[in-house]
């Protein structure tokens, strides 16, 4: 199976923008948990985040749901698809610094909060997903919490065919026709998904102290990661 460079995922997803929003609670099917568990999870903080860094925000589908939660929060929103990133600007007007970049590229000057990230890491092969990783962890205070709302592979091959099995049933179950799932299939060209406990386990060696999967149903997983507090040998 032949796979496709992160850098040449923008341009099948500018072709998509105007129209990406709209099927996304067919081909999402577990939709509501999956964005409000990520939007839950900055309650890890302990307080409200005061500047957000969504990479590969997209339209802003999670953007929106972080304004909206801590309407005080800055934004600030990396993709590269230009498209998409204007409808994002459109949606949230002044709220939102956007940066056309992909998610290879250096991250916008920090720090931040929280990073955040829904169904775009995955494009990344698995050396990229951790080197992302570390740059992320590098992004955040101490304290700071990074939140990745994502598409996962299943642990082994027998049951990575079962999840997608099923995410074809789901989604034609909610409505989903012939030709909306196979430009479904044309953007999942670009994946290269990994299972959660290998992701878990990169998180941490990135440095993260702590790493968890808060939420998962079959392809759809939350995973969270927190840079632990410095403690005051570290910070005098």
């Amino acid at each position: 199976m032949t796979t496709s460079s992160p850098r040449s995922a923008p341009a099948t997803f500018d072709a998509h923008a105007a129209a990406y929003e709209a099927p996304r609670r067919r081909l999402i099917p577990p939709f509501d948990a999956f964005y409000g568990t990520a939007v839950d999870a900055l309650e890890l903080l302990g307080r409200p985040p005061r500047r957000v860094l969504d990479l590969g925000a997209g339209t802003g589908m999670l953007a929106a749901r972080v304004a909206a939660a801590y309407p005080d929060a800055e934004l600030v929103l990396t993709d590269g698809a230009p498209a998409m990133l204007e409808q994002a600007r459109a949606a949230l007007g002044a709220r939102a610094e956007v940066h056309v970049a992909d998610l290879a590229d250096p991250l916008p000057a920090g720090p931040f909060d929280a990073v955040v990230s829904a169904l775009a890491i995955h494009h990344l092969d698995d050396a990229g997903k951790r080197r992302l990783f570390a740059r992320v962890r590098e992004a955040l205070p101490p304290g700071g919490v990074f939140v990745n709302a994502e598409q996962v592979a299943g642990p082994t091959p027998c049951f990575d065919r079962r999840y997608r099995a099923w995410h074809e049933a789901a989604a034609r179950a909610a409505g989903t026709d012939d030709a909306e799932w196979a430009s479904a299939l044309e953007r999942m060209a670009h994946d290269q998904p990994a299972d959660v406990e290998s992701q878990l386990r990169w998180l941490r060696e990135a440095g993260f102290d702590a790493a968890d999967c808060l939420f998962k149903d079959h392809r759809f997983a939350v995973l969270v990661a927190r840079r632990a507090q410095e403690t005051p040998s570290e910070s005098s």
